[in-house]
């Protein structure tokens, strides 16, 4: 029975996904949602249930394996969740666009291949469903307004490359363990060959996560792609998935230890991360656009916390991952909510939204609260442990961990402000607005009810879905749930937040505006040149690809035209003077011809005499 349940967790999401390709518009959403309800109930039947699946699949000697246990039980749950909300929310939401029917298709196909990379106990079907949700990202992209099919094309091309070398160190893993099958591979990344494996697995885990450097599609479809897509995706099912496999790959298929080189690594990359894209949200002057930075940044606790490879760091980074989706998932309904009741995410042009828009606004402070790590909300939680982690290994993690909640709550004190307590450009204009209508309510005001019971209950998801993750040898000694045992990481946390605050105050009173709370970072002299070279996407990885690449198409244009000069004018132009030369010479007349023998029997007779 649970074995039919796997396949249809799988199948189900996808046939009704191609089936709303064809439906007339009011029934593609009506579909999605049955889909997704049925597949949460699926998900939730499935939940504590242990499976092995193994059938012949493609020959070769290559397995169908799919493996149900408590940690792919826990994503799919997690996934089935966000994907009914998300399909309730849109039902208003996509009501007048166009491409609903694309749209709900892309949803349930993605949703389906989430399951199936998920269950996946082999790595060659994990990419299978890998690479089909690439597709549908790329197709969710395309569909949306302004440049969308060059944020997909670029979308594509990151994730792609990305990709291209976990598919490498999926091949170096199977010819190290003499085996595809997940739950048979145990190596130790010590060796050059099991490192750069180990490495070329994090890429493709963390890069579908949204970590750096594979990152900057995201900023670019927060603005041209639908938006319950980056509620969705970027948000949660792609955190979900891409934390799910680097877990696996920390805590299974390699067994990372502190004392390995690899450790430090995995925390400097979570490290950067964080700061690097909060630094980049905290400047932002549109609603989605600041929202998908920190979608980046974000990632970066998770990296670090599980990249310490302490119980208490890996069990903080996995808590992280659920409580970002929810969050983040919860901020980008608000921009939704904001953007369908208004037509803006501008900030410059947003106001007064929180008189106007009461529970949207009652629901962004919760999920923004959440994501500063403010107590008593779930991101609070789970940042001190990371935090706890950090400090465990070196002082210089827990520090740039700290420095990105500082700023991360100084992003949100801003945005908050400009969006829900400032004045609007013309506030005329948003005269009529009134709040969201209840299918958009009832997906953001249950994610941030979800964001205050994993706070105050935070001993709940811990206890009964987190720390059997990592089982009870690495947990046994460890104190996860309830308030945090260590009091200074609590006292900093408290002064970041305050200092955060009184920044914010600065900065308004300096602008004037809330929308320039920022300005005196952004336009700081030491920031201010940083700055203005990322606006110009000077460290953006995909143009400077494409620079490289223009660089190479423009010698290689010129190489060809020299090419053809050399054979068409040049060979031409040879041929065509060798020829009029010997024509001069060859002109039919008796006295040349007797000249050149003459010419011809000297030139004999003074060789021979030499």
């Amino acid at each position: 029975m649970t074995e039919s349940m796997m396949m249809c967790a799988i199948l189900l999401p996808a046939l009704c996904g191609s089936v709303a390709l064809v439906l007339p518009k009011g029934g593609q959403g009506a579909l999605a949602l049955l889909a997704t309800l049925a597949n949460l109930l699926i998900c939730l039947w499935m939940f504590g249930h242990e499976v092995l699946l193994s059938l012949p699949w493609a020959g070769f000697g290559m397995l169908f394996e799919l493996r149900l246990y408590h940690f792919s039980a826990f994503i799919l749950a997690a996934a089935a969740g966000f994907a009914l909300l998300v399909s309730l929310y849109s039902l208003h939401f996509m009501a007048r666009r166009s491409h609903t029917n694309q749209f709900y298709a892309y949803l349930l196909i993605s949703l389906g291949m989430v399951n199936g990379a998920v269950l996946a106990d082999n790595l060659i079907l994990m990419l299978f469903f890998w690479e089909g949700l690439l597709c549908t990202i790329f197709g969710f992209i395309v569909i949306g307004s302004g440049e969308s099919f060059r944020s997909a094309i670029k979308a594509f091309v990151l994730i792609g490359v990305s990709d291209i070398l976990m598919m490498v160190g999926i091949g170096m893993t199977g010819f190290l363990a003499g085996t595809m099958t997940i739950s048979r591979i145990h190596l130790s990344p010590d060796s050059a060959l099991a490192g750069a494996a180990f490495l070329l697995l994090v890429i493709g885990a963390t890069s579908k996560a949204g970590s750096m450097p594979f990152h900057s599609w995201i900023p670019d479809a927060a603005v041209d792609a639908p938006l319950p897509f980056m509620a969705l995706m970027p948000a949660a099912l792609e955190k979900l998935l891409g934390i799910y496999f680097l877990s696996r790959i920390t805590l299974d298929l390699f067994a990372l230890s502190p004392a390995s080189w690899l450790s430090p690594l995995l925390m400097t990359l979570g490290v950067v991360t964080i700061l690097l894209a909060v630094m980049m949200a905290l400047i932002q002057k549109d609603y989605k656009r600041l929202l998908s930075y920190h979608a980046i940044s974000q990632v970066g606790y998770m990296i670090l916390g599980i990249g310490t490879a302490v119980p208490v760091g890996i069990v903080g980074g996995i808590f992280h991952m659920i409580n970002h989706a929810m969050y983040k998932s919860c901020l980008f309904l608000t921009s939704g909510s904001v953007e369908a009741q208004t037509g803006t995410t501008d900030l410059k042009k947003l106001g007064g939204m929180g008189m106007r828009m009461p529970i949207t606004f009652i629901c962004f402070i919760i999920a923004a609260a959440a994501i500063s790590g403010v107590p008593p909300f779930n991101g609070f939680f789970s940042k001190e442990l990371i935090y706890d982690g950090a400090l465990e290994r070196h002082w210089i993690f827990y520090a740039g961990a700290l420095a990105g909640s500082f700023l991360t709550a100084a992003s949100f004190l801003k945005l908050g402000h400009a969006v829900f307590l400032g004045k609007a450009e013309d506030e005329a204009s948003f005269s009529l607005v009134r709040e969201a209508p209840l299918s958009m309510l009832i997906p953001m005001v249950t994610i941030a009810g979800g964001c205050v019971l994993f706070g105050v209950a935070n001993r709940l998801p811990l206890d009964t879905l987190i720390v059997p993750i990592i089982g009870p040898q690495l947990a046994a000694g460890h104190h996860f749930g309830g308030f945090p045992q260590n009091r200074f990481l609590v006292f900093m946390t408290m002064l970041v937040l305050f200092a955060a605050w009184i920044n914010h105050l600065y900065g308004v009173r300096k602008s004037g505006t809330g929308v320039g709370a920022s300005d005196h970072i952004h336009y700081s002299p030491l920031l201010h040149p940083v700055y203005e070279r990322a606006e110009r996407r000077l460290f953006d990885p995909y143009d400077l690809g494409m620079k490289v690449v223009q660089g190479f198409s423009r010698l290689a244009w010129w190489i060809d035209r020299a090419n053809d000069w050399l054979f068409n004018v040049m060979a031409v132009r040879t041929a065509q003077f060798c020829s009029r030369s010997l024509s001069a010479l060859h002109n039919g007349s008796y006295a040349t011809y007797m000249a050149w023998v003459a010419i011809g029997l000297i030139l004999m007779g003074l060789y021979l005499n030499v």
